[in-house]
């Protein structure tokens, strides 16, 4: 029996890790193969490469349930003998849709160690002994259900990532895994039907980790709550300064109005800023909403927190959209009050409806979710089709001009003067009447918000020239003069001269300003004045302020 083990990722740069651990545990003992694709490879080839192994199991997600069933479809055309298994969080519940499907002959539901084992070992004659296996027989459709805990001592010794290149490593995200379940009981997520915490043995998560820091870069923790237990986070984290690469980030889940105040002492006395970025899941700041689905968060500790750790640890703020008695004026205040806090990262979700999550239930809310994956909000009691359109708009402007970093200035100080959410929402409906949300160039971002802030802001100067500012120092090689021209060039050359600037070997722009931009960076706030701001350019990385202030501007 020939089995191949596979998934399609979302991107190239991920790594799946549970066809990974599935591989090494069981290889010794079955003619096991394992392959990676991604939801955009081409379908005919992954069907035609899979198509004369016995068994092709697919590890499946929200992200690629539909790419895989279209595979599945084409193996078994190519090949009717091929039996395809199906596995993972998007097959384990609601899976009668999927087993009808012609194309698909197994599912396992739940945890998989146990039931997969059992299915290579009674492949094909005695599958009613398999735990959690769905199949068909005499056109009757049996699911041996029973409930099965796998033991992850098991993992002792086994490396997931044994077989990977370095260089395979390096330039992918690399994800372990050092306890399963959740102790929270938040209703839109999966992981809360999982309570009891089960840890990995600590030598193995060390093991793991330390292969990974010695090939890999970015290390992705999956734990739910990594900071549930101080003294294994302290451990975890004084493992990691003692063996990481300078090359090395790591990255966590973490609710932060638990952290304990041993672990903020130590972040701020012992770890280097960017070696940790924290991914925090907000999600709503209105109380009413999080209690309606069984969430407790403080948001006030959480913010404190935050502001605690930013110039430290590299923060990755979510919020989601269309939770139960959230408003559009509570969606508008979650989302300024998180802005506030200007993370690198602030991703807006909207609220799924994902199989087996309890939100599929709360039908007094008058939820319409979309049937297909992802599942996502329709409309509610709380939120309008047209209310959430234009938040969708809202979060492609957000994410052209904050999360890609090409509206940073800008947008810092709309927060100050102004509503950002209102900001960014008719920047948002504005770009899409003018470009295609993912189809525009990096002049179409300053070009279509300058003309935006001179079509609502006319008489704030300052806009623009943040605008500007954003503009020439995103780039590496000193670019064309867009919204703001460079300073005159015999004042320019002048000025160059007099701050003994290698012109030989740098590029620069001085864009003159009317307002004082160390303190704007520096302090948030404007003064107004007559001002030179120095851009330089090394054509490697992106341009640098190599000088806030002159002494007094040129005329």
């Amino acid at each position: 029996m020939q089995v191949l083990l596979t998934t399609l990722n979302a991107k190239y740069i991920h790594l799946n890790l549970a066809i990974r651990l599935f591989y090494e545990l069981f290889k010794k003992n079955h003619n096991l193969h394992l392959k990676e694709f991604t939801i955009k490879e081409d379908k005919d080839a992954i069907a035609n490469y899979s198509k004369d192994f016995t068994v092709v199991a697919f590890s499946c997600y929200i992200w690629n349930i539909t790419q895989t069933i279209e595979v599945c479809k084409k193996i078994k055309a190519l090949n009717p003998n091929t039996k395809i298994l199906l596995g993972g969080p998007e097959v384990s519940y609601e899976w009668q849709e999927v087993i009808a499907l012609d194309c698909v002959d197994y599912i396992i539901t739940g945890e998989g160690e146990i039931p997969l084992e059992q299915f290579l070992n009674n492949f094909p004659t005695q599958l009613q002994a398999v735990s959690n296996l769905v199949r068909k027989e005499n056109g009757t459709v049996i699911h041996n259900q029973k409930a099965e805990t796998f033991d992850l001592i098991r993992y002792k010794d086994i490396n997931p990532y044994i077989n990977d290149s370095p260089e395979e490593l390096n330039n992918k995200v690399c994800y372990i895994e050092t306890s399963r379940g959740c102790p929270y009981k938040c209703e839109f997520c999966l992981a809360s039907l999982d309570n009891k915490v089960r840890y990995l043995p600590n030598d193995t998560i060390k093991q793991h980790l330390l292969y990974l820091m010695q090939h890999g870069k970015t290390i992705k923790f999956l734990d739910r709550t990594f900071n549930i237990k101080k003294d294994f986070t302290l451990d975890i984290f004084k493992f990691i300064l003692e063996h990481h690469r300078p090359e090395n980030v790591f990255q966590f889940e973490i609710t932060a109005d638990i952290l304990h105040q041993d672990i903020i002492n130590y972040i701020n006395e012992k770890v280097p800023k960017g070696l940790f970025r924290f991914e925090i899941g907000i999600q709503t700041v209105n109380q009413k909403a999080n209690l309606e689905v069984s969430r407790k968060q403080n948001f006030d500790k959480t913010k404190n927190i935050i502001l605690a750790l930013n110039h430290k640890v590299e923060m990755h703020l979510d919020l989601i959209v269309g939770l139960p008695l959230d408003y559009w004026e509570d969606i508008k205040y979650s989302i300024e009050e998180v802005f506030k806090l200007h993370p690198p990262e602030m991703q807006l979700g909207f609220l799924k409806f994902l199989k087996g999550t309890p939100m599929r239930d709360k039908a007094q809310h008058g939820f319409i979710f979309d049937p297909s994956p992802p599942y996502q909000l329709i409309e509610s009691n709380y939120l309008s089709k047209q209310k959430l359109a234009d938040i969708v708009k809202l979060e492609n402007a957000l994410e052209i001009y904050w999360n890609d970093k090409r509206g940073t200035n800008l947008l810092k100080y709309a927060s100050q003067h102004y509503s950002v959410f209102e900001f960014l929402l008719e920047l948002g409906k504005y770009f899409g009447t003018v470009r295609d949300y993912h189809k525009y160039s990096l002049d179409d971002v300053y070009t279509i918000a300058a003309a935006f802030v001179d079509k609502n802001y006319t008489n704030d100067k300052i806009l623009k020239q943040l605008i500007a500012i954003d503009y020439y120092v995103h780039h590496k090689v000193k670019p064309k003069p867009l919204i703001l021209e460079d300073l005159e060039r015999p004042l320019k050359i002048k000025l160059i001269e007099t701050l003994k600037l290698n012109h030989h070997k740098y590029r620069f722009v001085i864009l003159p300003l009317t307002f004082n931009y160390e303190i704007f960076d520096q302090e948030n706030r404007i003064v107004l004045e007559d001002y030179n701001l120095i851009i330089q350019y090394n054509g490697v990385t992106k341009a640098s302020v190599l000088k806030h202030k002159t002494e007094g501007a040129l005329v």
